[in-house]
């Protein structure tokens, strides 16, 4: 399967002023696998060391920082002797090797012409006390689960992807009962590389819910083994509050779906927690839209989303017949899946997403985001009948402001002039005309 973090990776490659890579994300998104198809593909050699299975890793860093004997050290452990420019060396979960993190200073300092790259679960980099951190000595990127493109072409449907990306919005409103049958695929199985694999070899329905309820009982057990019994308590109510929240008409986060009487200095660390540790998103509201939008967040509203749709219809045990027969998954749910399949695609081209509500009204545009010329409001319509009543009203009210908004639904391309519309399945094609 392809990723288009790999097209980073090839760039990071040919940098001049390259620095160690650090690779970032919630686990299961598919860092190794980068990492390892990285050097397989555009290096001559490749010395790969897991820092968390590889008994010899815990002593690397911890005589000295002397590139020379970790070269060395390398070497031995690998059996492949680090050369400059033609062999990738890649520290997995290099979190668990005792100062390991702060040795990429020292590759940049001393060996910038060896080619490094390490990744590590965000929870394991946030966690990872009594270190400093090499602020401004390394590169950073952080990968996600695949998004919908990537599925397609991981799915070999190349002649869709192509169509996709043109775009042709005629010609995709031919081929929409096609696209909207990969949809429906998509939001059952995610973006998580190992679901993607099975459901592709296999088309097990039973092996894709399996995996996926495995990757979720591994997060819940980094809840159990980072936390206090206390904290781990409140970070799993928050977890499993999520298709709740999201299933309610407005899906700002509310604490008393957790527990009666709940409130919000008993679980902001939990939040932050799961935020951390990239199993969560945030999405703060905005008070205004006008530019730059951070200026105008509300910190005390937001909502939270899961990281990956197909977990989110694990963790609510939606079934298949619900998802992948007729058009149930976009009408029920009070549009959750749709919103949830919006956030990452958005999130998947580090967009920052935001969402407006308004104090007096109960109007609510569902994301918001910031383009390097404009603010666009995006409304989520799960359906083909539409209407955006919420974003209409806004800019009305709003004429100096100049602002076009997006509405993303099942409805085929058109320009209304205030607005524009796109399905679904071709969100991509838009957030590429607004931003590249």
């Amino acid at each position: 399967m392809k990723r288009r973090a790999f097209q980073y990776l090839q760039q990071w490659q040919q940098k001049k002023q390259r620095k160690p890579l650090i690779l970032l994300g919630a686990r299961q998104v598919g860092k190794t696998w980068l990492m390892r198809e990285f050097g397989r593909q555009c290096y001559k050699s490749v010395a790969y060391i897991n820092c968390d299975t590889e008994p010899l890793a815990k002593d690397l860093f911890v005589a000295d920082y002397n590139i020379d004997r970790i070269l060395f050290a390398i070497q031995a452990i690998t059996g492949v002797k680090p050369v400059a420019g033609e062999t990738l060396i890649i520290l997995d979960e290099i979190q668990e090797a005792p100062r390991g993190l702060h040795s990429l200073k020292y590759f940049q300092e001393y060996a910038p012409e060896h080619h490094v790259v390490a990744a590590g679960s965000l929870l394991g980099i946030t966690l990872n006390q009594g270190e400093s951190f090499p602020v401004g000595k390394v590169d950073m990127l952080t990968i996600h689960p695949m998004d919908f493109e990537e599925f397609l072409e991981a799915s070999g449907d190349e002649s869709m992807l192509a169509l996709l990306r043109q775009p042709d919005w005629p010609m995709i409103d031919t081929f929409a009962p096609k696209l909207v049958e990969h949809l429906r695929k998509y939001y059952f199985v995610g973006g998580m590389p190992e679901v993607v694999s099975a459901f592709l070899d296999n088309g097990d329905l039973a092996e894709v819910r399996a995996i996926q309820q495995s990757i979720i009982s591994a997060y819940r057990n980094d809840i159990s083994k980072h936390c206090t019994k206390g904290e781990s308590v409140r970070i799993g109510q928050v977890l499993s509050s999520l298709p709740s929240q999201l299933a309610k008409e407005n899906k700002k986060f509310i604490y008393g779906v957790m527990r009666q009487g709940a409130r919000a200095k008993d679980y902001e660390l939990a939040i932050q927690w799961l935020i951390d540790a990239g199993i969560v998103y945030k999405v703060s509201r905005v008070k205004e839209l006008r530019m730059p939008v951070k200026f105008y967040e509300d910190m005390g509203a937001f909502k939270l989303f899961l990281l990956d749709c197909g977990l989110l219809a694990c963790m609510a045990d939606a079934s298949p017949s619900q998802m992948l027969i007729g058009d149930n998954v976009f009408r029920e749910f009070k549009g959750a899946f749709t919103e949830q399949y919006v956030l990452q695609q958005l999130v998947a081209r580090d967009i920052a997403p935001y969402y407006w509500s308004s104090d007096t009204t109960p109007a609510e545009i569902d994301f918001v985001v910031q383009t390097p010329t404009r603010v666009v409001p995006i409304e989520v319509k799960a359906e083909e009948n539409v209407k955006a009543r919420s974003m209409r009203t806004y800019i009305d009210r709003h004429p100096e402001a100049a602002i076009k908004g997006l509405r993303i639904s099942m409805k085929g391309y058109v320009d209304q002039g205030w607005m524009e519309n796109a399905p679904l399945y071709g969100i991509h094609a838009m957030l590429r005309s607004l931003y590249e």
